[in-house]
């Protein structure tokens, strides 16, 4: 979702990035409101009209991939720049008035297929990617030009043991980013200490509660030290996956015993509202 307009991005196996306007969504049912369709006969089509409304067609479709996109990412003060990561290991830049063809294509981006991708909305020229080869990687869209071998500014290769599945920057600080893998370990991550020794490349934090691999993950944007994990870990508790909520501050300062308490109060409530939902 676009933050500056109503704009949505989509990529998958067809190696093309299609944008589109909820607008155009909301101005075609507001022209479907008087159509009217036969009773009992949810879905069908009626007369020229295909089912559950008019079709929206997209307001541009960019080709430049060679395999399936994992992920796309408007530019957060754009809506018509973007990037795009996919299973080619290539990093795109586009801009939607420019043409169809991708501005800036990185290949080898990472040693295997990308999974996600990330805008810094603090610093519009920082990009994050995380990969299938364990590796998060920083690029600065400043220094990359089209061709073989990107040049990221740097590699994150000690934070994870499995594919990175989703990057983060936090909506309040430039420096500070996290990621998650399929090791089921979400990492913290500052910009600022990279050099320090005691938090090798700038990892501060590590948060292993999870049972799975974590797949998603978001800030709380009024709550910037708040995050909320997800994790697909059916199989080890029985059905579905798990969310968790938790706040970096109160692990980082609180004995582990108060936090284990916590912890299982709102797994508790977590289990009560799935009861009360599933009755």
């Amino acid at each position: 979702m676009c933050p500056a307009e109503p704009f949505v991005l989509s990529g998958g196996k067809d190696k093309s990035v299609v944008l589109w306007s909820i607008r155009d969504h909301i101005s075609s049912l507001a022209a479907d409101q008087g159509a009217q369709q036969s009773p009992g006969l949810k879905g069908v089509a009626v007369g020229n009209r295909p089912p559950y409304g008019s079709t929206v067609q997209p307001r541009g479709i960019f080709q430049g991939h060679n395999y399936t996109i994992e992920d796309v990412q408007f530019n957060p003060s754009s809506a018509q720049e973007f990037c795009s990561v996919g299973n080619d290991s290539c990093l795109m830049l586009w801009d939607a008035r420019t043409g169809s063809s991708p501005i800036l294509k990185v290949e080898r981006a990472h040693e295997a297929d990308i999974h996600c991708v990330d805008w810094n909305p603090n610093d519009l020229n920082l990009i994050l990617t995380g990969s299938a080869d364990n590796t998060v990687r920083l690029y600065d869209r400043r220094n990359l030009t089209s061709g073989a071998g990107g040049s990221p500014i740097h590699k994150f290769e000690r934070g994870h043991n499995a594919p990175v599945q989703c990057v983060q920057w936090s909506p309040s600080k430039a420096s500070v980013f996290g990621s998650a893998a399929e090791d089921g370990i979400l990492n913290i991550w500052d910009l600022r200490k990279i050099a320090d020794p005691i938090t090798p490349e700038g990892l501060f934090f590590r948060h292993t509660g999870h049972r799975g691999k974590v797949v998603e993950f978001h800030w709380n944007a009024a709550d910037p030290w708040t995050i909320v994990s997800v994790s697909d870990d059916g199989e080890k508790v029985g059905g579905g996956g798990t969310l968790q909520i938790w706040r970096i501050t109160d692990m980082l300062s609180r004995e582990a015993e108060d936090v284990i308490k916590e912890l299982d109060i709102f797994k508790d409530h977590i289990s009560s509202c799935c009861s009360s939902s599933t009755s």
